[in-house]
């Protein structure tokens, strides 16, 4: 039997800690191995706890989400990172994307969700769906200063076929998807999209849709 996820809760409200470690203890495959009230505190906690994921809320007092991400991400063999928010379309869930984050779920979300989550992201794949990404992205992306905008000349170690294909996953298209639309196996996107990760320094498709926003290759409402 392989060993548990090790989760890290980061909630500045008690109440949704112990509701989230009530579902995930609940899991043969998962362990709540720690939790933390603000960003500081989770930073701290993860520095004596090993971790797989992180539920990081982003409104809390000291240091927020998207800071605390940002420094976490930045460690070495650092736990992937799901933002929690309180609304659908929250800009701080934008800004943790660019921070790091492997993407984001609602605070209402049904328990099952939640574990299939967990589950997803300690797998190594981002949880957002793509076109729930671009919706975000789309609302967003035009008024957040965020960090430094990418510059799109990064885009030219690119392919015209990899172009094509980072396209299309900004637009929220699925692989499947995408060898269709472009007559290609799915296999061969799935490798095209492994060199778009790897050309442009992306750690999944997530980061690659926020950079088809940032480049231009995308516009909102395009």
């Amino acid at each position: 039997m392989s060993a548990p996820v090790r989760v890290v809760l980061v909630d500045d409200q008690e109440l949704v800690r112990t509701g989230f470690g009530m579902v995930l203890q609940a899991q043969p495959d998962i362990e709540v191995v720690g939790e933390a009230g603000d960003g500081a505190a989770a930073l701290r906690v993860l520095e004596a706890v090993p971790a797989d994921v992180v539920l990081m809320d982003v409104r809390m007092p000291e240091l927020d989400g998207v800071e605390a991400t940002r420094r976490l991400r930045a460690r070495a063999a650092a736990p992937r990172v799901l933002i929690l928010t309180t609304f659908d379309l929250d800009e701080y869930a934008y800004a943790a994307l660019g921070a790091g984050a492997s993407g984001f779920l609602l605070k209402d979300v049904p328990p099952a969700e939640l574990v299939y989550a967990i589950r997803a992201v300690a797998s190594g794949d981002a949880v957002v769906a793509p076109s729930t990404t671009r919706r975000l992205l789309e609302r967003f992306a035009p008024s957040l200063p965020g960090g430094p905008a990418p510059d799109p000349e990064s885009l030219s170690a690119l392919t015209a076929r990899e172009r094509d294909v980072l396209l299309l996953v900004g637009r929220g298209l699925s692989n499947a998807e995408v060898a269709q639309r472009l007559a290609l196996s799915e296999a061969t996107v799935k490798t095209h999209v492994g060199r778009i990760l790897a050309k442009l320094g992306l750690r999944d498709r997530v980061q690659a849709v926020v950079m088809a926003y940032e480049t231009g290759l995308l516009r909102p409402g395009s």
